[in-house]
């Protein structure tokens, strides 16, 4: 890793892989006066160059003026990449960016799972920080970003971690620097065990599903598996996350998970680094986890099929 310069006090910021959650934390950054440039899919990159991204908030709604590209290529000159791409792609991406990326530039993953940020470093000598998102969003449509709630970030310590906090929080995003971000990666990976493949299945937002008959319980279940996961993992997660899985749908009632709209879309989803993740880790340890197995393959049966 090369030594970190101090971040500037304006920020040119690459967001690769710029979906819904690229989009709210780049709009925000842009909405607070630093230059940012999203990367992402042609026809969200169109509609942006045309009229601007339009962020449809909680808070507000409005045409936030930010720069757009198709190509990998447009992260030269950047001191801070907000990586959001799919888990499956962490590492052909991170080549991607290899010839491009200014030697100080500081990468920031925002993506589900608990290994994107390790992944990432075999690829970039650069600085790499993992986040924890909390925030319901979705692209309802061309350069068109909704967003339903939350927004806290929760940040590993590294050389400019302190740094970019203070810059997140000043665009008006919620964020923390914690050494138990790890802790924080596995109990947002239980809160998408539970929550993504069911919404992902019956393509219900979570309020709705949370209704179902017997929906509790199969959530109870994953939830258990989990835990006992991390416990042989080593990993300290919260007492009361079991609670906070419960609360979840109170809190984003509205939401669909990001698998659910993946699968809507004819999209290849993250289920291999969600409940596949703890299905590999719970074989390879000995543990049991059949719920978790299930909710994974039924996912995988749903998006390898021919017509949906």
């Amino acid at each position: 890793m090369s030594t970190a310069a101090p971040l500037p006090s304006t920020l040119q910021v690459a967001v690769v892989g710029a979906g819904a959650v690229g989009c709210y934390y780049g709009g925000m950054l842009a909405r607070a006066g630093h230059a940012v440039t999203l990367i992402g899919r042609p026809q969200h990159v169109d509609a942006i160059r045309a009229h601007g991204l339009r962020m449809q908030t909680l808070a507000f709604d409005e045409q936030v003026r930010v720069q757009a590209s198709t190509e990998p290529a447009s992260v030269a000159g950047a001191d801070l990449v907000l990586f959001s791409v799919k888990s499956p792609d962490t590492e052909s991406t991170g080549q991607q960016l290899l010839a491009h990326l200014p030697a100080q530039a500081l990468v920031l993953t925002l993506q589900n799972g608990v290994d994107n940020a390790e992944r990432l470093r075999t690829v970039l000598p650069h600085e790499v920080a993992a986040a924890v998102v909390y925030v319901a969003t979705e692209m309802a449509g061309p350069g068109h970003m909704r967003h339903h709630g939350r927004g806290e970030l929760v940040i590993e310590p590294g050389p400019r971690s302190e740094a970019l906090a203070q810059a997140l929080r000043a665009a008006g995003v919620p964020t923390e620097v914690s050494a138990n971000a790890r802790s924080a990666l596995w109990s947002k990976l239980v809160l998408n065990c539970a929550y993504n493949a069911l919404s992902a299945i019956a393509q219900l937002p979570y309020g709705r599903m949370v209704q179902g008959a017997g929906v509790p319980q199969v959530m109870a279940d994953v939830v258990a598996e989990c835990l006992a996961v991390a416990a042989e993992e080593g990993v300290v997660l919260p007492a009361d996350l079991a609670q906070a899985v419960d609360r979840l749908a109170q809190t984003m009632p509205t939401q669909s998970s990001s698998t659910a709209q993946d699968l809507a879309r004819g999209k290849p989803t993250e289920i291999d680094h969600l409940n596949g993740l703890v299905v590999r880790r719970g074989e390879a340890l000995g543990i049991p986890t059949p719920v978790n197995r299930a909710l994974w393959a039924l996912v995988k049966l749903i998006e390898q099929a021919p017509q949906r």
